[in-house]
Parts: C-alpha cells; structure tokens; sequence
C-alpha cells in the first residue's frame, strides 16, 4: 500500500471526510486529495500529527507494503478512541462580604448565603432546584415565604403548596386558594374548607357553589343576596376562631 492508500484507508476507517480532516490539520481539502492520491506528500509537521491522529507509526505512513507482523511499525492506523464526555461541573462562586456570618451572596450546587442560589440554595432569600429561606424559589421551597413547583411555608405559592395561606393548582392552608383548595376557608374549583368554601364544588360548615354545595350549618347555590351575605357573615363570626380573622376576612372576598 502506498502513503496515500494508507491515509485513505485511515481516514475512513476514523470516520473523518476529506474536508474535516483538511480542518484538523489546517490545511485545504486539494491538500488532502493530493496527498491521497500519491501527488504530493504532506510536510514533517503534518505527518506527526497524522500518525498521533490515527494512532500508528510513521513508518508505517511512510514505508510501502505492509510491514511484517512483529517488525517495527508494523501496528496499522487504529481508529480513534471514543471521546471522554465530561459532565460539567459547578464551580462555586462567593462574596468575601459578609452578614450575620454568612456570605452575602453564593453561587453553586451546595451553598448557604444571605442570597443563595443554587441545586441545593439555603439563605434569607434561596433560589434553587430545592430552596430553604425566609423568601424561597424553587421546584421545592421551604421559607417564610415560599414559591415553587411544591411550596411550604406561611405564605405558600405553587402547584403544589402547604402552609398558613396557600395559594396553588393542589393547595393546603388555614386559608386556601385553588383549582383544588382544602384547609380552613376555603376558595378554589373544588373547595373543602373545615369552617367555610366557596367555589363550583364546595363543602363546608358554610357552603357557597355554583354547581354543588353542601354544608352542615349553611348551604347557598349562586350569588349571594345582601340578607344571604348578612346571614353567611354571622355564622363566620360565630364559629370561626379569632386567630383565624385574617382568613375570615380574605374568605369573604371571595364570596
């Protein structure tokens, strides 16, 4: 086999075109045809990088025939090796600043900070893939107030969301707001509320729907009169604890 039948075969059997290998060795893809076809020959530089790109001799590149089984040189051009895949990694960034002993800030996959942010973020304020401070975002967020894919806290905002007011497609709090909203008071499509729920579907101690309603003390289909809202306000006043006022007050919004 001569040079350029080697080189052929080489690049070939490594899966390179003639117009990319041209770009690994920076020169044009005539250069390579040439050489492939015996015309020209590459230059000294050229021919080290070829024979480290396909892993065999320069004798071999060189020399035609086939070498000898056990002679010098005698391994062909090997495919390349498959390429390492790296996953890339977090490099951790924070302030030399700092408050209450913390960093002002960080950025990285483990880190606590005054502002926290990332995979696992805790701070006063925490945004990450799971995030804890007393403001958090995140897919999941434990804080004060919290906002995310699943939400804990005492103000909770998400799909998914458990805490003293909580507002979410899925929602569980001492005041509830959602497609499905149980707790307390209760306002959503489907509403079960402990004291009071108002919504399509609602079931309460003081029910107020559109489509159902079903309530042990009180039960109401459509809008409220004025006596109705007299009538629904008084019940409320009746068997709603104090601590629960606030909830009271937002319920009757809805109403």
């Amino acid at each position: 086999m001569t040079f350029g039948e080697k080189l052929s075969k080489a690049r070939k059997e490594n899966n390179y075109t003639q117009e990319q290998l041209a770009d690994i060795l920076g020169v044009s893809r005539q250069s390579i045809s040439k050489w492939e076809s015996d015309v020209t020959y590459p230059e000294t530089d050229k021919l080290i990088r070829l024979s480290e790109l396909f892993h065999c001799s320069l004798d071999y590149l060189l020399k035609d025939g086939e070498p000898q089984r056990g002679s010098p040189g005698a391994a062909t051009c090997a495919p390349s090796p498959a390429p390492i895949i790296r996953t890339r990694e977090w490099k951790e960034m924070k302030s030399q600043n700092t408050l209450w002993g913390l960093p002002l800030w960080a950025i990285g996959q483990n880190v606590t900070a005054v502002v926290a942010i990332g995979m696992r973020a805790r701070g006063v304020i925490a945004i990450g893939m799971c995030a804890t401070g007393l403001l958090s975002f995140g897919m999941l967020s434990l804080g004060i107030l919290s906002f995310g894919l699943l939400s804990l806290g005492l103000l909770s905002v998400g799909c998914f969301s458990i805490g003293i007011l909580a507002v979410g497609a899925l929602s569980l709090g001492f005041f509830a707001l959602g497609s499905v909203a149980a707790g307390g008071l209760c306002a959503g499509a489907v509403a079960l509320g402990k004291y009071a729920a108002t919504g399509d579907y609602a079931y309460g101690m003081v029910a107020i729907g559109k489509s159902q309603a079903t309530g042990s003390l009180y039960q109401s289909l459509g809008h409220l009169s004025s006596t109705d809202h007299a009538t629904v306000t008084a019940l409320l006043d009746a068997n709603v604890p104090a601590a629960l006022s606030w909830a009271k007050a937002l319920f009757q919004l809805f109403l």
